[in-house]
C-alpha cells in the first residue's frame, strides 16, 4: 500500500516538472505568435499569459467562496498579487535584470493602481456582494479594451517587436505549432500547479503544520507558481515585455476577475485585517516597483539591486503574516 507521504512527494515532483515545461512551451509559443502576428509582446503577456496563469487563483478563490471561506478567497488574490511583484519580479530580476517599456509607466502601471484603488473602495464596507462583483467584472472588460486599444489602432507598431525583422523569418516554429504550444501551456500550467499544491498541502498536513500557515504560505505561493515559471522562462529567453506583461495581467485579473467571479458566485465578508495589512502591502510593493524601475529617460529597468529589494520586501511581508498568525 502506497504511503500518503510518498504520494505527496510524487505530486510535488510531477507538478514541478510539468509546471516548468509547460511555462517554457507557453512562452515559446506566445512569443512566436506575437512576432508572426505583429502583436506587442506586452499585450500577449497581459492578455494571454497573465490571465491564463491566474487560473489557479481563480480556482482556489471560487472553491474557497463556495465552501464559506471568504478570507481564503480574498487573501489568495491579494497575496498572489504581492507575491507576483515581490517574489516573482524580484527573483527574476536578481537572476536577469529586466528592462521596462515606457508604456508600462505611462499606461499599464497607472491602470493597475486605479484597479487597486477601485478594489479598496469596494471593500471599505467589509463586504463584496454581487453588485460589487459586477462592477469588478465590468472593470475587467473596460481595462482589457483600454490596454489593447493602442495595438488595435496601430499606435504601438513601432515598439511591437523587440527583435529585428529577420528574427521572424528565422523562427523555426510554425504558426500551428506555436498555437499548439500556447494552448498546451495554458492548459497544463493550472493543472500542474494544482497537483503541486495538493502535494505540498499533503506534506504539510503529515508534518503537523497548521491550516493557517498552510494557507498563508503554501497555497498563496502555489497559486503563483505558474506566474513564477512563466516569468523565469520569459527572462531566460530575454522576453522582458512578456515577463512584465505576465505579472501586470495576472495582478489585474486577480483583482477584477478572480474576486469578481468569486463574489458573483458567493457574496463574501471581508476581514478588516485584509484592508489594514494586505491591501496596504500590495500598494507599497507596487509603488516600490514603480520607484525602483523608473528612469527619467529611456526604458526603465529592474536591476539586481532593485530585484533584491523587492524580494526582501516580500520576505518581510511573509514574516509579518506568519508571525501574526502564530501569535493570534
Amino acid at each position: 500500500m502506497t504511503s500518503p507521504l510518498l504520494i505527496a512527494i510524487l505530486e510535488l515532483a510531477a507538478g514541478c516538472i510539468v509546471l516548468i515545461w509547460a511555462a517554457d512551451r507557453l512562452v515559446a509559443g506566445a512569443s512566436s505568435l506575437s512576432r508572426r502576428w505583429g502583436i506587442s509582446p506586452l499585450i500577449i503577456g497581459i492578455g494571454v499569459i497573465g490571465f491564463g496563469t491566474s487560473a489557479p487563483e481563480m480556482l482556489v478563490s471560487v472553491m474557497a467562496a463556495l465552501r464559506g471561506s471568504p478570507g481564503l478567497a480574498v487573501g489568495n488574490a491579494l497575496g498572489s498579487n504581492i507575491a507576483n511583484v515581490g517574489l516573482i519580479l524580484g527573483l527574476t530580476a536578481v537572476i536577469y535584470p529586466l528592462s521596462v517599456a515606457r508604456t508600462t509607466f505611462r499606461r499599464d502601471l497607472p491602470v493597475l493602481f486605479g484597479v487597486m484603488g477601485l478594489t479598496t473602495v469596494l471593500m471599505l464596507d467589509l463586504f463584496l456582494g454581487r453588485l460589487e462583483a459586477m462592477v469588478l467584472l465590468t472593470g475587467l472588460v473596460i481595462v482589457m479594451a483600454f490596454l489593447t486599444r493602442p495595438f488595435l489602432t496601430h499606435e504601438l507598431v513601432a515598439e511591437a517587436v523587440n527583435t529585428p525583422p529577420q528574427a521572424v523569418s528565422t523562427d523555426a516554429m510554425s504558426k500551428r505549432i506555436a498555437v499548439l504550444w500556447t494552448a498546451t501551456g495554458l492548459v497544463l500550467l493550472p493543472i500542474s500547479a494544482q497537483i503541486l499544491v495538493n502535494g505540498a498541502i499533503g506534506m504539510a498536513t503529515l508534518m503537523g503544520v497548521s491550516d493557517v500557515v498552510i494557507g498563508l504560505t503554501i497555497v498563496a505561493l502555489g497559486t503563483s507558481l505558474p506566474e513564477l515559471a512563466a516569468a523565469a522562462a520569459s527572462a531566460i529567453r530575454r522576453e522582458d515585455d512578456l515577463t512584465i506583461g505576465n505579472i501586470l495581467g495576472s495582478n489585474l485579473f486577480n483583482l477584477l476577475g478572480v474576486l469578481g467571479i468569486a463574489a458573483l458566485i458567493t457574496p463574501m465578508a471581508i476581514e478588516p485585517i485584509l484592508l489594514h495589512r494586505d491591501i496596504g502591502a500590495m500598494f507599497i510593493i507596487t509603488a516600490a516597483l514603480l520607484v525602483l524601475a523608473w528612469r527619467r529617460t529611456g526604458p526603465g529597468q529592474i536591476n539586481r539591486i532593485s530585484g533584491g529589494l523587492l524580494l526582501g520586501g516580500y520576505l518581510l511581508y511573509q514574516g509579518l503574516v506568519i508571525g501574526q498568525s502564530l501569535t493570534s
